[in-house]
């Protein structure tokens, strides 16, 4: 039988009804004001921001806690300069035949291209990895379990921690993605699943017209009678 692990106490404060709902609500009010920008502000912003938002990542849930990410905060215009190039690439195959008629035509409302120019305009690019397999302290092959629902996950906590703090992001997927491996310098056992792009909206930014499910199309109760 396995050893029980060791225990510390839960810090986790007691609300009253009253005050949880309180905090509910202001925190789907604050998500509820959250959009995808892609029109982004040269603008700075603090790398600790980025730190503390990978921190909060770092919290999530993690089959058998193996905890399978990595985090590349990317600041350098020629490293930003290298993954425009290479994603754009990708994304021009994509536009022009790889996706297919259904797919594009899925995207056509968003008004998306193959250039991608918030790739360098953005202060910062967030590479995210998900670590397939793991290695013990000798060396030997550890198998990841429920590697990507816990990596997506650290993503959703990354956004919410980027959108509390005033930032905008977008979630960027070419595909493949092979080669943010070779320019962050990861190894072959973590796959890219996501470039994240933060910072400052551009002035007189906008966002598409679009708006989200009604809660009676995404929430159904199943309760005691």
């Amino acid at each position: 039988m396995a050893q029980a692990a060791e225990t510390v106490a839960l810090s986790l404060d007691r609300k009253s009804d009253a005050e949880m709902l309180a905090a509910a609500r202001a925190f789907f009010e604050l998500m509820q004001s959250r959009r995808t920008v892609r029109d982004f502000s040269p603008d700075p912003v603090d790398p600790e921001i980025i730190r503390l938002a990978i921190r909060t990542a770092g919290t999530a849930p993690s089959g058998a806690n193996q905890q399978p990410w990595s985090f590349v905060a990317i600041g350098d215009p020629e490293a930003k300069r290298a993954i425009r190039l290479a994603a754009e690439e990708e994304e021009r195959a994509f536009y022009n035949g790889r996706a297919g008629e259904e797919w594009l035509g899925a995207l056509a409302h968003l008004g998306t291209d193959w250039e991608k120019p918030f790739l360098e305009t953005a202060p910062w690019l967030i590479a995210i990895f998900a670590q397939r397999w793991g290695t013990d302290a000798e060396g030997r092959r550890i198998k990841h379990y429920y590697v990507p629902e816990s990596v997506s996950i650290a993503i959703g906590l990354m956004i919410a921690s980027l959108h509390a703090a005033g930032l905008a992001t977008l979630t960027h997927t070419p595909s493949p993605m092979g080669f943010l491996n070779e320019i962050c310098g990861r190894p072959d056992n973590e796959k890219p699943l996501v470039l994240l792009v933060a910072g400052h909206p551009a002035k007189g930014a906008t966002v598409p017209a679009i708006g989200r499910k009604a809660e009676d199309e995404i929430l159904f109760w199943k309760t005691a009678p």
